[in-house]
């Protein structure tokens, strides 16, 4: 019996090893044939490859890809801290309470629907295309998803456990840190998750429109030179970055919330 456990045991370790494996050489494969049948769209492999290695070689702007990477990661990083602060913050304030809730609830509700970019123009005729206005808008596009996940979370705890703590003699503050909070860490790391994967995406969106550093500024720079070989370098950096990213972020979840795992 131990052994066919055992067996299983491996076979799913195989399987969850091997098919990411797959995927990838299914997309390189794909990739190597829609390139050789339309070069002119889609360059090959060896041809992105090349060009990656001459980044570092002849720097674009003065800066490596590494360099370039550094630029959008710092911006997406600064504006995270703050919309973790002031996000999961808020979540908790209007998901807690009924009044804050009334309030600014409804105020939230009326921007929550407008996307980031929607943003762009009013926030380029207000603060020009410097760096700040990058990070703010990272920020908008993070503190939205925060939000809603937090107070979701904080909202769906259940009532029997915060009675629980009632009658035991905890006063609302006590509750809150120590039983909803802790039952809404989930939900509020699913809201950091999203919030990453959706200021990545601002960031890159705010770099095409002016930018000297950073990879949004390579797609563009790629794209209004025909340079495909260097869109695809940028975008294959950003889906590396953006994969190790929910990587670390879902070991951080695991020693965060053990119970939820």
């Amino acid at each position: 019996m131990e052994q066919v456990n055992g067996k299983q045991k491996t076979i799913r370790n195989v399987l969850y090893w091997g098919l990411p494996v797959l995927a990838i050489a299914l997309i390189v494969a794909g990739w190597i044939a829609f390139s050789g049948a339309h070069p002119d769209l889609m360059p090959s492999p060896a041809t992105v490859w090349s060009r990656f290695i001459k980044t570092f070689t002849k720097p674009i702007a003065k800066t490596t890809l590494l360099g370039h990477a550094w630029a959008s990661l710092k911006r997406v990083l600064l504006a995270l801290l703050v919309a973790w602060a002031f996000g999961i913050s808020f979540g908790i304030l209007i998901g807690w309470n009924r009044k804050a809730r009334a309030f600014f609830g409804s105020i939230f509700e009326v921007i929550r629907p407008i996307p980031p970019i929607a943003w762009i123009p009013i926030i380029i005729m207000w603060f020009g295309i410097g760096e700040f206005p990058k990070i703010l808008l990272v920020f908008i596009g993070t503190f939205v998803p925060l939000v809603i996940n937090t107070s979701t979370g904080i909202e769906l705890v259940d009532r029997i456990n915060i009675q629980v703590g009632q009658i035991f003699g905890g006063n609302n503050g006590q509750i809150l840190k120590d039983i909803v909070i802790p039952t809404a860490l989930p939900s509020i790391f699913a809201g950091i998750r999203t919030s990453v994967s959706s200021g990545w995406t601002t960031v890159l969106a705010a770099e095409m429109l002016g930018a000297n550093a950073g990879l949004g500024s390579l797609v563009t720079r790629g794209w209004q030179g025909s340079d495909l070989s260097l869109v695809m370098v940028a975008v294959i950096t950003i889906a590396i970055i953006g994969a190790l990213l929910s990587v670390i972020l879902q070991k951080l979840e695991k020693v965060v919330c053990p119970w939820n795992n």
